[in-house]
Formats: structure tokens, C-alpha cells, sequence
């Protein structure tokens, strides 16, 4: 296959208990989780995972359990961004010394290289690896933009194969597949377009809310490009569109993330500070659109701080196929 990755990949979750420590037997129990419910891949240590707020020591750990829990099921891309690129390049060879499939690399955060100094950056890494690299653009969290033109440059490097395309520029997907010649993946990594970066042809989905609704979103794309059933994937799409609206506009992702775990029945703890959990008042309004896909009615919310196990139903949802 030209590109073996392909579907919906978990932007993974990093557990924490309510000490705000690392939940290495949660995230064994989520990545089984995730792959029970069809989940074609597993990315840790991106901004859902919030690797900037780990130590090396931290983060070495959660790529060990992660590809441990995998065992070869489905391919372990882990995210090596830091922000120097010695560093980089050390996470990278490290992620492939423990058993990674390939490395989710964004553009180094705060220093705003140019494009040059990114394909300098690039090569580095491509040339003491030997996986795929998955390129991360999300401007957004970056501060600097991989155009399709840089993307088509980096694309000679050998391992550059796949690309997290995260600005919301629907355009984008089709531009890079234009100028690659479609020797690079493009993977949606914006949620609220993910049904038109599918039909534009993307080859999949990295997605934080892929924690909490994992079989939606393998639906989605079984409907969108294996059944090619695009009145079916529209209708789950406009079903699922509140939830990913949320998390996507509030600016609140990882929290969300987090909080949508506990309620879908698969806790994943808070978030390590400075982020805090959502709001009472925000916790309801996700459990109410969580409940529209059909989840059973949700434990007492009230003083509830994003520690602790919230619970639901373990047989939560309907089948999306059978959803009205």
C-alpha cells in the first residue's frame, strides 16, 4: 500500500491520577479500549496529550506503555516536539528505540523558524531516523504555518510520509495532495472538518475526541470511505458536530477531552496545571450533547472538579449505525 496508515488514530490521552502523576495502568486500559472499539492508530505525546507539561523521564514512560498496550496491533506514532532541535531529534530516535512506528513532528514552538530553518530542522531528524515522520502543522499552537509549498519540499526528505493538517483551511488537503503527488497522507486534524477533509480526500483522522466517541468516529470513516455511503456519514457527521464543535471552538480541548473520558466511562483524570477542569456549568453542556449520541443518563455533576472517576453505563452509546 502506498500509505499503510490510514483511518482514525486516538490523539492519545496522557491518564493522570488526581495527584496529577502519570496513570500508566489507565493508559494500558484506554489504549486497549480504543483498539477494541476499532481504533486504527495511536498518537502520544501530541497537545491532547500534553507532552509540554511532562518530563523526559514522563515521557519516555508513556511511549513504553503505549507501544507495550498496542503490541503490534495498530501503529504507535509518537510525538518527539520539543523546543530545540537536539532535542527533537533525541525524542525521535528514542520513540524509535522503543518500538514507535513513526514520529508526529510539529514546528518548534516560541523560537518561529522560518522556512528554511525548518527544513534544515527536518532534515536532522529525517536523516537519524529510519520511520515515517508524520509532519503536525497547527498554527494555531505553533505559531508558524507549514504551507503546502514548504510541505512540498519537505515531502523529498525520505521519511516525511504523512501529514496532521490542522489549520481548518479545508483547501489545504487537496493543495498538499496536488503537489506531493500524493506521496504524502494527509490526515484531518481539524475536527469540525474532518467529514470534508475525507471526501477531499484525506486518508484519515488524528483526533483528541476519538478518546471519548472512538466508534463514531471509525463509523465516520467506514461510512465516508469504505461504504462511500455519504448520506450516511452526513447524517452521523450532524450528529456528532455539537460534541466536536465544543471541543474544537472553546478553546478548551484537552479539558474537555479529559472531562468527555469520565463521562463516556473511561476516566482519564485532570489535566496537569495550568490547565484546570471544565467548569460545572461547561461539564453539563457536554454531558447534555454527549447525550444526544445516546449515552445513558449521567451520574450527579454538581462539585464535581475533574478528579475522580465519573462514571456512566459501560454500554453507553447505541450503535452509531442504528442512530436516528
Amino acid at each position: 500500500m502506498k500509505h499503510p496508515w490510514k483511518g482514525v488514530m486516538a490523539a492519545l490521552v496522557t491518564p493522570m491520577t488526581d495527584a496529577e502523576e502519570l496513570d500508566l495502568d489507565r493508559l494500558g486500559e484506554i489504549v486497549e479500549y480504543l483498539i477494541a472499539n476499532g481504533v486504527q492508530g495511536l498518537a502520544p505525546l501530541g497537545s491532547t496529550g500534553e507532552y509540554y507539561a511532562l518530563t523526559g523521564v514522563e515521557r519516555q514512560a508513556v511511549v513504553r506503555a503505549t507501544v507495550a498496550a498496542a503490541a503490534g496491533r495498530v501503529p504507535v506514532v509518537v510525538g518527539a516536539n520539543s523546543g530545540s532541535t537536539r532535542e527533537v531529534v533525541a525524542y525521535a530516535r528514542q520513540a524509535e528505540t522503543l518500538g514507535a512506528n513513526g514520529v508526529l513532528l510539529g514546528a518548534p514552538y516560541y523560537s518561529l523558524p522560518g522556512a528554511e530553518e525548518l527544513l534544515e530542522h527536518f532534515r536532522a531528524v529525517d536523516r537519524t531516523i529510519g520511520i515515517p515522520i508524520m509532519l503536525y502543522n497547527y498554527p494555531g499552537r505553533t505559531g508558524v504555518d507549514m504551507t503546502p509549498v514548504l510541505i512540498e519540499r519537505l515531502a523529498e526528505l525520505p521519511n516525511v510520509r504523512y501529514v496532521k493538517e490542522s489549520t481548518g483551511d479545508l483547501t489545504r488537503v487537496g493543495e498538499i495532495l496536488r503537489r506531493t503527488g500524493g506521496r504524502v497522507g494527509v490526515f484531518c486534524g481539524c475536527d469540525t472538518l474532518a467529514l470534508e477533509s475525507l471526501q477531499e480526500g484525506a486518508v484519515g483522522w488524528v483526533g483528541g475526541v476519538v478518546n471519548v466517541l472512538p466508534r463514531e468516529h471509525v463509523r465516520l470513516f467506514e461510512l465516508a470511505c469504505e461504504q462511500r455511503d455519504r448520506a450516511g456519514a452526513e447524517q452521523l457527521y450532524d450528529r456528532m458536530r455539537p460534541v466536536l464543535s465544543m471541543m474544537e471552538d472553546e478553546g478548551k480541548y484537552t479539558q474537555l477531552v479529559k472531562a468527555g473520558c469520565a463521562l463516556a466511562g473511561h476516566p482519564a483524570g485532570p489535566p496537569r496545571r495550568p490547565l484546570l477542569p471544565p467548569r460545572p456549568e461547561d461539564l453539563r453542556r457536554l454531558d447534555q450533547k454527549l447525550s444526544a449520541l445516546g449515552m445513558a443518563a449521567a451520574p450527579a455533576l454538581d462539585g464535581w472538579s475533574g478528579k475522580g472517576h465519573l462514571r456512566r453505563d459501560p454500554s453507553r452509546l447505541r450503535e452509531p449505525e442504528q442512530a436516528s
